[in-house]
Formats: C-alpha cells, structure tokens, sequence
C-alpha cells in the first residue's frame, strides 16, 4: 500500500477549519443538546465574572436564543450529566464505562494510579458506609457524607485531609456514584446507577477510537499525539487524514468533512469567547494556528495582567484579534468594559463589529454596557 495522502493546508484554510468545527461560522446551531453533543463537552467552571464558561460558550454559538434555563433543563432530564467536572450527552458515558471498569487504570499502572488505588482500598469501610447512605437517602451534598476515612488525604495542595470529595471523585472515576445536580457550587452525588443511562460498556479500544473521532470533529485539526490532561484524556490518533499547516512544523490530524469550506463560501462572524472555550484552551495550538498571544490571568497577582482578570478573546472571521477585559455588574445593571485590547491595527469596521457583539452580550446577561 502506498504512503497515505498528507493534506496541505494554508494558515487560513487550518484557522477555517478549526473555527467551523467549534460551530463559530456565521451559520449558527439551534439545538443546545446538538451543540452539546457536536463540542462533545462542556467543561464545569462556576466563575461567572461574565458568565459561567457553559453558559457563556452556549451563547457564543446559539446567540440570543440561548438561555441558562435550556441547559438546566437538559441536565435535570438526564439528557446531559456531569462526569468528571464536564457536562457530556448522557449516551456518552458508555464510551467511559470501560475504563471505569479498569479504574485506575490498564496495567502497567504509574506510581501516582497505584497510590490512588491502594488510598480507596485503605479506606473500603468509609466507601460502602458512604454508599449504604446514598441508597437509602439519595442525593446528598459531600458535607453530609461520613468521613471514616482510616488514612487521611495527603496533599500538599488544598484538597490536604479532604477524604470524602476526594473518595466521592474516586468512586466517580470507576463509576460508582455521579453528581446528581448543583446547588450553587455544591455538588450532590448520588449512585451512579440512578443517574448514568443503563447501556453496556462500549469496549476499550472501539470506545477511545470513537472519542478521539469525537475530539477531532469539535477541532477539526489537531495534533496526533495531543498531550494528555485529566479533562481531555483521549488524543485524535490517526483519525481523519494526516495534513501539514503552513509555517507549522510537524504533522495534523484534519477533518475530511470540514475542507470543503475552507476553500468554499465562507461566512464568518465575530464573537467573545471564554477564556475556557476549546478554540483556544490549548494554548500551544492556539498559538500555532491563529499566532494569538493571550493566558488566563486570573491566577496572576493584578500589577502582573496584561489583559485583565478575566479577558475574553475576541474571534473576528478566522481570526483571533484581541481581549476584551469586562465584568457583569448585576447589582448596578452594567457590563462594565474596562478594557479592548487590539491586536494589530482594527479597521472601524471591526470596532464596529466587536462593539455590537458586547452589545448584544449584554442585551442575553438583561445588563447595559457601561465602557470605562
């Protein structure tokens, strides 16, 4: 057999790619749960300076349709469930079911799997005492729990000595219990059973081929061997066809379906994005594929931003262009914009347009823009 056909892609016809399969063109979804299902997930993060990241992605891509409302709905009809601080389509939990059953993992184990395993062996009794009590109470918050742990947490972190979260994540990890719903930041878990649908493991090998088919058509490009994280742990493989980007050393993994607008009509937009959107969560391809200097700064002491708390890239067609540092006063009715960032020199146009999209953000938050 010959060599397989290496696809070559311009820096904008990779930069389309991308934008197109995180659905951010001009043709907008209308379906929260075929968004859900397309992203593959929706990473949990409550900070809501603009809006929760879920909340804020959503919007993004729906537009002013999109209410809070419709994403509580489907988690609270079971249609979407969190697992693992990510809110996944519930029939794609089968694809987890494997390696939860192999929870910590396939032999070989790395040291770090073996301490975890052998931590939950050590405190079996508090396991089943916590799993008696979720049977007979149902969803309960993690304060609630008994803490019988024999051997205590370590960490030099802040989860130090906090045994029940840190069983509950573990029994979560190997499927034994899910988080049944929020209040507020507050988990409630209960059995799994009662909040994961009933369908049979998926087997390994065929369950992490059909994610990283999944990965790639939320990214369209992407690296074969992308570094593996404790959100994310699947890497696109060799699915897709192997293509080089210009100017970018090394090999991709494309989308076969996405090329044809790469070169075709394409219709882009403007839009805010989270600082937790995947077109730029990871920071290296994001840097090879749109040349866009930009971090999360919030865990930065303030004299050290550049950008602001937390600054919001701006995608303009297939571009990114800049950060927009802006925070939802509520109590006074505002979205106060301290700060526009350009990269580069902006026509009027693009003001223009960057302008209306915090317009109309807003307009979905009910606020009035107040710019510094």
């Amino acid at each position: 057999m010959g060599a397989a056909r290496v696809v070559e892609l311009s820096a904008q016809q990779a930069r389309r790619v991308a934008v197109r399969a995180q659905l951010l063109t001009a043709q907008r979804p209308t379906d929260v749960l075929d968004v859900v299902r397309h992203l593959g997930f929706l990473q949990v993060d409550l900070t809501s300076v603009v809006a929760r990241h879920a909340d804020l992605a959503l919007w993004t891509r729906l537009g002013s349709t999109y209410e809070p409302e419709d994403l509580e709905e489907l988690v609270g009809n079971g249609a979407v469930v969190e697992h693992q601080a990510m809110l996944r389509p519930s029939e794609d939990i089968a694809l987890f079911r494997a390696d939860m059953d192999a929870w910590p993992g396939e032999p070989p184990l790395r040291e770090w799997q073996e301490d975890v395993r052998d931590w939950v062996a050590a405190n079996d009794g508090c396991r089943r005492e916590i799993l008696a009590l979720l049977r007979s109470e149902g969803p309960t918050a993690a304060r609630d729990l008994p803490d019988t742990c024999e051997v205590p947490w370590r960490s030099t972190g802040w989860t130090n000595n906090k045994n029940v979260m840190k069983l509950l994540e573990c029994l979560e990890a190997r499927g034994e219990v899910a988080v049944a719903s929020r209040e507020g930041r507050e988990r409630r878990w209960d059995l799994a059973e009662r909040i994961h649908p009933g369908d049979p493991a998926v087997p390994a090998e065929e369950a992490h081929r059909a994610l990283a088919q999944r990965r790639l058509r939320a990214l369209g490009v992407a690296r074969p061997r992308a570094l593996e994280a404790w959100h994310e742990p699947y890497d696109v493989r060799d699915v897709g066809e192997p293509a080089r980007v210009e100017g970018v050393r090394g090999l991709w993994q494309v989308d076969p379906t996405l090329l044809e607008e790469a070169d075709g009509a394409w219709r882009g937009r403007t839009a805010i994005l989270s600082p937790l959107d995947r077109l730029v969560f990871d920071r290296k391809r994001m840097e090879e594929l749109f040349g866009f200097d930009y971090q999360l700064e919030m865990y930065k002491p303030a004299a050290a931003r550049r950008w602001g708390y937390w600054a919001m890239p701006v995608l303009d067609g297939d571009e990114l262009v800049g950060k927009v540092d802006a925070t939802a006063d509520r109590e006074a009715g505002v979205l106060v914009v301290d700060a526009v960032h350009e990269d580069g020199d902006w026509s009027p146009d693009r003001r223009a347009r960057v302008d209306a999209e915090l317009d109309a953000l807003a307009a979905w938050l009910g606020l009035e823009v107040e710019r510094a």
